[in-house]
């Protein structure tokens, strides 16, 4: 192949369509790990698949050799699509219409999943690495668990990374910090009764209620709060309790979603929950909690060469100029930055748009072109002008 080799934008978008097609709906992220690591060797480079299950694994390949070390990451796995009749496409096809991409995944992040990839192969191919190498970590889990990211975090692949750029949807803009997660399960339990008698029974649903009621206050209401992120979010999003409208409830259960800030953090919100779950148990109650899923929030200075660079970059294709900026949502950072430092230099910085998570998700074509474009020049010149 001759030094000036680029895939044509139809090649690319193409490659975009093929990992859509993947039904990788919290499961099955193999066969995009499979995908990849094929469309790799094809330019020479090798790829590793890490099983974490039958159907789950993540993916790791690298160009380049020595320090400084650029970790790159994307996960593999999307959302479920939800009532699939309110598409205007099929979800799992991608469709251009407009000059957007429609599909599951265009956004959240499988075109900057795949931007990393063919910035891989134009790297490698035209040789533009002076010194350095990229590592790219493709991730199973990340919507529900993390454990891809986690997987790699235990393995050490973390361990020598100097640098590292989730492309996670942010448009033009850069984040440098984002919100901890943590996802929450109370079961109450109770005993059955006619409704007419409710003495005999025990009303399961009440004490939850009254123990949700109590937590929104002391969530809600806090004066702890974070310069850059802001305030802790917490919302109950899932309830269910009872059978039968005349039937004192037997069990009840809630599910919650916390959003912490290190001025209020995870450890600090087990705490206050379980005060308030021995609170309800102490009066009669018999209600467990289960923490499912912790994240910490992720706090850097943004201050760093990587950030400068990106913003010098990207100034040539946004409309305007580009901001280094908090992320409310979560990405696999949480694990990858795991005894890492705060002036660790972080950028999460991807193709997207605001339909996230949504009926009719999209991606600009051209935004995702431009990105393939961008991370070829940022990775180079990230490490060809290190010191």
């Amino acid at each position: 192949m001759s030094d000036d080799f680029k895939m044509s934008a139809a090649q690319k978008v193409k490659i975009l369509s093929d990992l859509v097609a993947f039904k990788s709906v919290n499961d099955h992220e193999i066969d995009v790990a499979k995908y990849i690591q094929n469309l790799l060797k094809q330019y020479d480079i090798e790829a590793k698949i890490l099983p974490i299950t039958d159907t789950r694994a993540d993916l790791v390949a690298e160009i380049g050799s020595g320090h400084p070390v650029l970790g790159v990451s994307g996960h593999m796995d999307v959302v479920a699509t939800g009532d699939e009749t309110k598409w205007h496409t099929d979800p799992f096809k991608l469709t251009k219409k407009d000059g957007q991409l429609y599909g599951r995944g265009a956004a959240d992040m499988k075109s900057g999943l795949a931007a990393l990839v063919i910035a891989l192969i134009e790297i490698k191919t035209n040789r533009l690495l002076k010194q350095g190498t990229i590592r790219l970590m493709a991730t199973m889990g990340e919507e529900v668990g993390e454990l891809g990211s986690r997987k790699f975090a235990d393995e050490g692949y973390m361990n020598d990374v100097d640098a590292l750029v989730i492309g996670e949807p942010s448009g033009y803009d850069v984040a440098y910090a984002h919100k901890g997660s943590m996802d929450l399960r109370l079961s109450s339990a109770g005993k059955a009764a006619h409704s007419s008698m409710p003495e005999q029974g025990y009303n399961a649903i009440d004490p939850l209620l009254d123990l949700l009621v109590k937590a929104n206050q002391a969530f809600r209401e806090t004066d702890k709060k974070s310069a850059l992120l802001g305030q802790l979010t917490f919302n109950t999003t899932i309830f269910n309790g009872g059978d039968q409208v005349n039937s004192i409830p037997e069990s009840a259960s809630a599910e919650i979603n916390v959003r912490t800030v290190p001025e209020f953090n995870n450890d600090a919100v087990k705490k206050q929950m379980e005060a308030l779950v021995d609170q309800q148990n102490s009066r009669g109650a018999k209600i467990s909690l289960d923490i499912y899923m912790s994240q910490p929030a992720i706090e850097t200075t943004g201050d760093s060469f990587l950030i400068s660079l990106i913003k010098e970059i990207g100034n040539h294709y946004a409309e305007n100029p580009v901001k280094a900026v908090p992320l409310p949502a979560v990405t696999d950072a949480s694990n990858l930055l795991h005894g890492k430092g705060k002036d660790f230099p972080l950028a999460i910085f991807g193709p997207g748009s605001n339909s996230v998570h949504q009926v009719d998700e999209y991606v600009s074509q051209q935004m995702f072109l431009n990105f393939t474009d961008i991370y070829v020049e940022l990775f180079s010149r990230y490490l060809n002008e290190s010191n």
